[in-house]
């Protein structure tokens, strides 16, 4: 995980717009590749701001640079590719995402010599020649990591992990057991564990990648604290909420102490500690955290950002809970509002935020403006999500229990048969 400190973002902000307006596709010489890695760099600044298109130009400014001055399938225009993919990733866009991955996974194993990775993961022994040494079956394990994240984003959890399992053989025999990288991928392989319930082999890939973090990096690194985050998440859905306080506390101080007091991460475990707070019913100490980790938020990345929009929707959650209904729904809207403009009307947040604001009005007996939001939210995850996705599964099964409740029999069953 890339970390920008104050210093790094103000410098970026400086020179985005001069090198945008002034940069030229047929710029030539050796500077020209040079130029597509600052391009690619800068988009990758722009991607963790959450500023899609901006990021989009620079991804693709830079590819088209890589791609004229190499060949097509040259092996940094797959890097290019796999930004490019996890970019349409978060905006929700996975079709594309998918086709841009596949490009990328299938130019870097066309680089391998002599054989295909798929067949070379079947042959003993590859270790004793150093094959495994070499930088490419990094960047291959990357690729495998990336597109699995894209298929667990849309809840295809079979068609993630052997992807992930691919990837981390490789990253063990490349970079080998202990190695951070192969406790990023043991993470992501144990949220598919716990996306499909299996929350026991989850706990144990998470507690691995926890061990290799605090051996390697240290106690007190970012990255240890994701774990710990991580790990109490675990827990929370196992229910063991003993063991969970102490965990986030734990990432929260890392956080403050290395990150500072206003650090995104700082927010994110904030909001989780505030969930647990939530579900015990502890709604004081819940509140505070979420208008806590909503002012970082709005102060860093600003009141329209899609991460701003998850806080709105949490402390409105809140609200709700709490059946503070008039609170509730101004922070609902503002939140669909954002996410609306920031992602689309067709990103699964937004459907997320239609399906809410549904759920709060049912609770207030406005039953016409119910119906419409939930068809909206269902309409969305059908499409971009598919039928089987558990949001596509909760916004119908609301949706039938609506209809029910006002004797539309015909309709509920209509809804069971498309599901």
């Amino acid at each position: 995980m890339r970390y920008y400190e104050t210093a790094q973002i103000y410098q970026a902000e400086r020179i985005i717009p001069s090198i945008f307006n002034s940069f030229s596709y047929e710029e030539e010489g050796p500077l020209s590749k040079d130029t597509a890695l600052l391009l690619n760099e800068l988009g990758e600044f722009l991607h963790s701001s959450h500023r899609y298109s901006e990021a989009e130009a620079f991804y693709k400014k830079a590819l088209a640079i890589n791609e004229n001055m190499e060949r097509p399938e040259h092996a940094r225009t797959a890097i290019y590719l796999n930004n490019l993919a996890l970019l349409y990733d978060s905006q929700g866009k996975y079709d594309q995402a998918e086709l841009i991955a596949h490009r990328a996974l299938t130019i870097q194993e066309k680089d391998l010599d002599p054989k295909p990775l798929r067949f070379l993961l079947e042959i003993s022994g590859l270790m004793s020649y150093g094959i495994w040494s070499r930088p490419k079956y990094a960047n291959i394990a990357l690729s495998l990591n990336n597109l699995a994240l894209i298929y667990t984003h849309q809840g295809k959890y079979d068609r993630a992990k052997p992807l992930y399992e691919q990837a981390l053989d490789i990253q063990k025999k490349v970079l080998g057991s202990k190695h951070p990288r192969t406790a990023y991928i043991l993470n992501n392989l144990a949220s598919i564990y716990e996306g499909q319930g299996k929350y026991d082999r989850a706990e144990s890939l998470y507690k691995r990648a926890l061990s290799i973090n605090e051996k390697v990096l240290g106690t007190e690194h970012p990255d240890t604290a994701m774990s710990l985050n991580n790990l109490a998440l675990n827990y929370t859905y196992q229910g063991k909420y003993d063991l969970v306080e102490s965990l986030y506390q734990r990432a929260l101080d890392i956080n403050n102490k290395v990150l500072g007091t206003e650090h995104l991460d700082t927010a994110l475990y904030m909001t989780n500690l505030a969930a647990l707070y939530d579900s015990q019913g502890k709604y004081d100490k819940a509140e505070l955290l979420y208008k806590q980790s909503l002012k970082i938020r709005e102060k860093v990345l600003g009141r329209e950002h899609p991460r701003t929009a998850t806080s709105l929707n949490n402390l409105a959650a809140c609200y709700d809970e709490q059946k503070k209904y008039d609170q509730a729904e101004i922070l609902y809207i503002r939140a669909l509002a954002i996410r609306e403009k920031a992602l689309g009307r067709e990103h699964p947040d937004t459907a997320t935020s239609l399906h809410n604001l549904a759920v709060l009005y049912d609770s207030q007996g406005k039953h016409n403006q119910v119906e419409l939001l939930y068809k909206q939210a269902l309409a969305i995850n059908k499409k971009i999500l598919g039928p089987g996705h558990p949001h596509t599964t909760s916004t119908l099964n609301n949706l039938a229990f609506l209809y029910y409740n006002q004797e539309k029999y015909d309709q509920v069953e209509a809804l069971y048969k498309q599901a």
